[in-house]
């Protein structure tokens, strides 16, 4: 069966099995070793999710760069890669899933499984600010550094800040977003995490940058986030992935609820591609589930606006980032794959050497394959922009525009 499975691959593979010998092409980028037989299923039938356990375990191991390995997985993927409408018993296991999914205490305790492995370790392959989102690539020449900073602006202009204004980013991460708002537009800054090492770095950066008048970071959720008077403008890069199909009405109703009437809102997620919360096959949700994001859940962006919308806010604008996460990613991915010595010394300062190595396989997978995944568009990223209706509306030649949105997209790229 595997040796079948090689020869309609289309893609160049080889193969050892645990006995030594060896299926598939001597000149193949990848070989895939096999040390235990039961690992050997998930290959022939195309279960990605757990041939990924399999290597994270060390059942199997990979020689080859990921780059290459990724060839292989978008040739293994079932159905060529053609999303898949569940089935009602599915949705119906999704839906008590997410519930069961999304208590308080477990959400931070998701959180923190993922964003406090180690500072110093995403360190290693983010950027110099830290920012752990979709970059935009606004010039084709840009790194991943500029990109970053062409992002957290691309973001600011969108919501017009002015200075003075009352900002607040949900799921602030390590702060960069935050910091660039208050010393690039004077914005007065609030921004909530749950991760405790999140919190203590952005901590510390607010002391030394002088920030401590005009800056905090909240340790809190989101529904808990109860301020003395509302907000003018309002971001969430990332979190939305976190929220859960469950409690998607009451996070859009809390961000309806943080604004004040006529202000921005810009949400920042991720999404599938796929309509009716069609997926693709083979398992990569899962294996992303159970080793990176534990709670994550994704839905088409058609629900996310609906919710939106429900809500009692207003989209003004949607794009689609998706080629530019893809290119981020593989910065990520690149920058990780050429320091895995590093990463795994850095990992075993607060893990076992045997955990340290798991969550390091795990890492390079899902960065590798994620970007696959935004590549083949099987995965979006959309900023949407927001606002909450105001009956007074704002000063335009546009009657009834209801807020502070010009309805023109002239301010987000002109020169200030």
């Amino acid at each position: 069966m595997i040796q079948s499975k090689l020869d309609h691959l289309g893609v160049p593979l080889r193969v050892q099995l645990p006995s030594g010998a060896k299926l598939g092409r001597n000149d193949a980028a990848v070989e895939i070793v096999f040390h235990d037989s039961a690992a050997l299923g998930p290959l022939a039938t195309g279960n990605l999710g757990a041939l990924g356990s399999d290597i994270v375990s060390g059942k199997v191991s990979v020689q080859g760069g990921m780059r290459d390995l990724m060839h292989v997985v978008a040739a293994l993927v079932p159905d060529e890669g053609q999303p898949q409408r569940p089935r009602p018993w599915q949705r119906a296991w999704w839906n008590l899933a997410s519930i069961m999914r999304h208590s308080r205490d477990r959400d931070a305790a998701q959180i923190r499984f993922h964003y406090d492995v180690s500072d110093d370790f995403y360190r290693i392959w983010l950027d110099p600010l830290q920012v752990y989102s979709c970059a935009y690539f606004r010039d084709p020449n840009m790194d991943l550094a500029q990109a970053q900073v062409a992002k957290l602006d691309h973001i600011c202009r969108k919501l017009d800040l002015r200075p003075g204004e009352r900002f607040v980013d949900i799921g602030a991460g390590w702060g960069a977003l935050l910091f660039h708002a208050a010393e690039t537009y004077g914005v007065d800054a609030t921004g909530i995490t749950l991760s405790q090492n999140q919190f203590d770095h952005v901590t510390r950066q607010i002391q030394e940058r002088g920030l401590g008048d005009r800056v905090r970071i909240l340790l809190c959720d989101y529904r808990d986030l109860s301020p003395e008077q509302p907000f003018d403008k309002l971001a969430s890069v990332g979190m939305f992935e976190h929220v859960g199909r469950a409690n998607m009405a009451t996070y859009c109703k809390r961000i309806h609820d943080l604004l004040r009437p006529g202000g921005m809102a810009l949400n920042h997620g991720i999404s599938v591609t796929g309509v009716d919360e069609a997926i693709v096959g083979g398992g990569m949700g899962d294996f992303i589930e159970k080793y990176i994001f534990p709670g994550g859940e994704l839905i088409h962006v058609s629900q996310a606006i609906r919710q939106l919308s429900l809500a009692g806010l207003e989209m003004v604008d949607t794009e689609n980032l998706r080629p530019h996460y893809a290119r981020t990613l593989w910065c990520w991915s690149d920058r990780l794959e050429s320091r895995l010595t590093e990463a795994e010394a850095v990992l075993r300062q607060t893990l076992s050497v045997d955990r340290a190595a798991e969550v390091l396989r795990a890492f390079r997978l899902y960065l590798a394959g994620c970007a696959l995944a935004f590549e083949e568009g099987w995965t979006a990223l959309y900023q949407i922009l927001l606002t909450r209706p105001d009956d007074t509306g704002a000063a335009s030649d546009l009657p009834g525009t209801g807020s502070s949105y010009p309805f023109r997209r002239d301010y987000i790229y002109e020169p200030r």
